[in-house]
């Protein structure tokens, strides 16, 4: 079985790069992998049409052609499109997805998981990989989260591990709120148990997986 997997930005990637081996393993046969990482996640046209430069990289101005292309394409089984909520409403946001999934010609299997708010949320989900990870963060930071709520998801982390908190990195401006969600990415992720995570969206992304793949026991990422 082969999944191409679509997420909206490098930190995105680096963290399902380490943690898909632990959400696909003890199988017996194989199971191949691609991630694809885009520079945005944009909207969905008016009209569902692609508007935008391919070249751009915008994931959600580009999903159609994509899904048009993956359908066309031999060997493909199941797509998974990995979004951050954002402040979006999550059942219309996910309706409005499954639309557009709708609205392709050809498409393979698709499969639409959402972080809540961002997928800093899943790192909130495990705080002993948290911790373990940066053993000097603020406790009493994270005990002001509220698992999976839109608050600033991605803020209260770097207010408990950043030296000056959000504040600092929003004043160096771009890109090092990018670089800061690449090093929790990089850090946090090899700590992270997936059967032991609190995040209602993660477990969902878990499960579905599980979902998706149970017809395919074995592991192999390519």
């Amino acid at each position: 079985m082969h999944l191409e997997i679509l997420v909206e930005d490098s930190s995105g990637a680096t963290f399902l790069s380490t943690i898909l081996p632990k959400l696909l393993k003890n199988r017996e046969n194989s199971i191949t992998w691609k991630i694809h990482s885009y520079k945005g996640i944009g909207q969905i046209p008016k009209g569902l049409q692609p508007r935008s430069d391919p070249q751009k990289r915008i994931l959600l101005d580009q999903l159609k052609r994509l899904l048009q292309g993956y359908g066309k394409t031999p060997g493909i089984d199941s797509v998974v499109v990995v979004l951050d909520s954002d402040k979006r409403n999550c059942k219309d946001f996910l309706n409005e997805l499954k639309l557009h999934e709708r609205s392709c010609e050809h498409h393979p299997p698709t499969m639409f998981r959402l972080a809540i708010e961002e997928i800093e949320s899943w790192y909130l989900g495990d705080q002993d990989a948290l911790l373990a990870a940066y053993p000097k963060a603020k406790k009493s930071v994270l005990q002001r989260y509220q698992q999976d709520s839109a608050c600033g998801t991605w803020e209260i982390l770097a207010d408990a591990i950043y030296p000056g908190g959000s504040a600092a990195i929003l004043k160096k401006g771009w890109p090092a709120p990018g670089q800061f969600k690449q090093d929790l990415a990089q850090k946090i992720a090899p700590f992270l148990d997936p059967e032991k995570n609190k995040s209602p969206s993660f477990q969902k992304l878990r499960e579905g997986l599980h979902r998706l793949t149970a017809n395919s026991p074995g592991i192999k990422a390519p």
